[in-house]
């Protein structure tokens, strides 16, 4: 998405760890999706993936001879991250865990905006995604020789969730291991994403585990990096505004005027979040309301 892409050798997986990529790599999603397995005998799945019966059959491969599956973790309800959850239920009897199903984590601004005719951008929520477990901030899912606690870390979708893991996190599509994530209202929010990065920024990790793109040996610098990114696009968005732009595709074509058109799609949506949240900090004006066809002006300080 025309950002800061994470550059970095070949990692090896801390032991207890192993990781099964699927084969979904596209602009979008990276190298693909990959799906963890942790610990030993019995194991946590962490984010199973698309719905793929080859990567079904790799995840089962991937288990020791006598292992059973505890417990299947989703991230956020992308059908990239979730699809293959009722699969690999029926495959090993384990409990799908997760935030809640997708829309269940809306803020009341994202409430407000769906109801008055703001919809996604098709970036593939999985609208069946239903956990046998709804998990909350705080929780811990134990198994024998591992134990993952529970963030909730909304942004790039409201119902998104990292597992921590000692001083590992599993970042889901907060942070990725290759390039920043899209975030599209209403199911993503610019804003909570912006705390939800400097939340994580708060702890001393040793490295995090993206579901796209390569462990991340160096999280503060990453972290500091994506944050610096939207920072970044926050402010190209208020100098368009300042240059005369007034709609949504003006917006996109001053800030995103050399990325490729494939992507120009996904750009409008970060777009349009940034938006959101500008005006949600009385920081630009949304005529009638924030939604993508509203015409948009900077909000000029009182004389």
């Amino acid at each position: 998405m025309a950002g800061p892409e994470e550059k970095s050798a070949e990692v090896s997986l801390p032991p207890g760890l192993r990781a099964v990529t699927a084969g979904n790599a596209s602009p979008m999603t990276g190298p693909g999706t990959t799906t963890y397995v942790l610990g030993k005998g019995s194991v946590a799945v962490i984010d199973p993936g698309p719905d793929d019966p080859r990567h079904l059959r790799a995840i089962l491969a991937a288990l020791a001879p006598g292992e059973s599956v505890a417990a299947i973790l989703v991230t956020h309800p992308h059908l990239d991250h979730s699809a293959l959850a009722p699969q690999l239920r029926q495959a090993t009897g384990a409990q799908v865990l997760g935030f809640g199903p997708p829309g269940s984590g809306h803020s009341p601004l994202m409430r407000r905006l769906a109801k008055a005719g703001l919809t996604g951008g098709g970036e593939g929520v999985d609208p069946g995604f239903a956990p046998d477990r709804c998990l909350s901030e705080g929780e811990t899912v134990d198994g024998p020789g591992w134990s993952l606690r529970v963030l909730h870390t909304p942004g790039h979708m409201a119902e998104h969730l990292c597992f921590a893991w000692g001083r590992m996190l599993f970042t889901g599509d907060l942070v990725m291991g290759w390039a920043p994530s899209l975030v599209s209202p209403p199911d993503g929010d610019m804003g909570a994403y912006l705390a939800s990065l400097s939340r994580i920024a708060q702890q001393d990790w040793q490295m995090l585990l993206p579901t796209h793109g390569p462990p991340v040996t160096d999280p503060a610098r990453r972290i500091a990096e994506l944050t610096a990114h939207r920072k970044g696009r926050e402010a190209q968005v208020l100098k368009a505004l300042d240059r005369g732009a007034t709609t949504l595709p003006e917006i996109v074509a001053v800030v995103y005027h050399d990325l490729s058109p494939a992507l120009q799609p996904a750009a409008a949506r970060n777009a349009l979040a940034h938006l959101i949240d500008l005006a949600e900090r009385n920081l630009v004006v949304a005529e009638p309301a924030p939604l993508p066809a509203a015409r948009f002006r900077p909000r000029r300080p009182a004389p």
